[in-house]
C-alpha cells in the first residue's frame, strides 16, 4: 500500500524512503532515548568522569544531533556547529573501556526507552554509535587539530530499512 509523502523522507527510484529519524518515532522520542542514556552515564563510575555533574543542555544538544544524523531536522548545525562538538570532547582522553560502555548504555537506553527493534534498524543505531564514539575518543586525544578526526559536519546516517 502506497504512503503519503512525509517531511524528511527521501525520494528513491519514485519510492518514499523512510528516514532513521521517522523510523525511530521523530524528536519526542528521541529524546526520550537521550534522557535515559544521560541519566546512564551519569551514574556510571566509568562515564561519570567524562560528564560529571552533568548540564541541563545536554541532553537537548545531543537529541539534536541524533535528530539531524537520523534524517530529521539541521538545529543541531543551525544552533551549535559541529565545532561545539570538537570542542566539548577535547581533552577528554576517553579511553576504549569507556568508548565502550558508552556503546553499551547506548544501546540499552534504546531498549529501555522502547525504540524499533528490527534489524536494520538496530544496525544503524549500534553503527552510528561506534562511529561516533570512535571520532568522540580520537578528538578527546587530540593536541593540535591535525589530530583531530577529519569529520566537520554532522553525518548524515543512512540505513538498509525504510
Amino acid at each position: 500500500m502506497p504512503r503519503s509523502f512525509e517531511p524528511g523522507s527521501k525520494l528513491c527510484n519514485a519510492v518514499i524512503m523512510e528516514t532513521i529519524y521517522e523510523h525511530a518515532g521523530g524528536h519526542d522520542v528521541l529524546r526520550h532515548f537521550i534522557d535515559i542514556f544521560y541519566g546512564s552515564v551519569l551514574v556510571d563510575p566509568l562515564l561519570q568522569p567524562l560528564f560529571g555533574e552533568g548540564r541541563p543542555d545536554h541532553v537537548d544538544h545531543l537529541t539534536a544531533f541524533e535528530a539531524e544524523s537520523f534524517g530529521g531536522p539541521d538545529d543541531f548545525t543551525r544552533d551549535l556547529g559541529f565545532a561545539h562538538l570538537i570542542d566539548v570532547h577535547r581533552g577528554l582522553k576517553i579511553t576504549e573501556q569507556q568508548r565502550q560502555r558508552f556503546i553499551e548504555l547506548y544501546l540499552a537506553a534504546a531498549d529501555t526507552a522502547g525504540l524499533p527493534h528490527d534489524p536494520a534498524f538496530r544496525e544503524a543505531l549500534r553503527s552510528h554509535v561506534e562511529f561516533g564514539s570512535q571520532v568522540a575518543m580520537q578528538n578527546s586525544h587530540a593536541e593540535t587539530d591535525d589530530q583531530l578526526h577529519p569529520l566537520r559536519e554532522v553525518p548524515k546516517w543512512t540505513w538498509s530499512g525504510g
